[in-house]
């Protein structure tokens, strides 16, 4: 099935899509969600709330505005950001045990194998050193752009103005 088709039936709420829609998408949703959340269990919980807002939500997905990948991508990003700021994670980062910790660390460094699953970290190491330390924070750290700017202890409008650069740079590598 074609997104094209994929995208007719989903518009229709058609059950059949929402199968056909998971298994076109999840794997690479859930390694961009386990990145950003680094830990397994809340990703696949994550995972299951992007689905669900992606269901509901599909009426604001305008194909004139953009691909829907970049779309999905978007909201599995800003719901997983939603997930480490909130409260409950917090909280729950803060009483895992000694023992978890080990586990934890480990589990992240064989995900970096791992994580590439579109090719992508391969055209950001070909951009410049500032634009690499920019997209790793905004988009494989999840930072904020002003979380940026004071980790890197630049200016905001700088910040904005060269992460509009470097994805142009990225788009022209990538023949977007």
């Amino acid at each position: 099935m074609s997104q094209e088709e994929l995208l007719v039936l989903v518009y229709k709420k058609d059950e059949r899509a929402f199968t056909h829609l998971y298994d076109m998408y999840s794997k690479s949703l859930f390694s961009v969600i386990n990145v950003l959340v680094k830990n397994r269990e809340e990703a696949e919980d994550v995972l299951q709330e992007v689905f669900v807002k992606i269901w509901k939500n599909i009426d604001s997905y305008h194909e004139s505005k953009g691909r829907f990948y970049t779309w999905i991508l978007n909201i599995a990003r800003n719901t997983s950001i939603d997930k480490l700021r909130s409260k409950n994670f917090n909280n729950s980062q803060k009483n895992l045990s000694t023992d978890n910790f080990v586990n934890h660390f480990e589990d992240s460094s064989k995900l970096s194998d791992k994580v590439d699953t579109i090719g992508l970290q391969e055209f950001v190491k070909r951009l410049k050193p500032k634009c690499i330390q920019i997209i790793d924070l905004l988009f494989f750290k999840g930072y904020t752009q002003q979380e940026a700017s004071d980790e890197l202890a630049i200016p905001l409008g700088t910040v904005k103005t060269q992460n509009r650069n470097c994805i142009n740079d990225l788009r022209n590598y990538l023949k977007v």
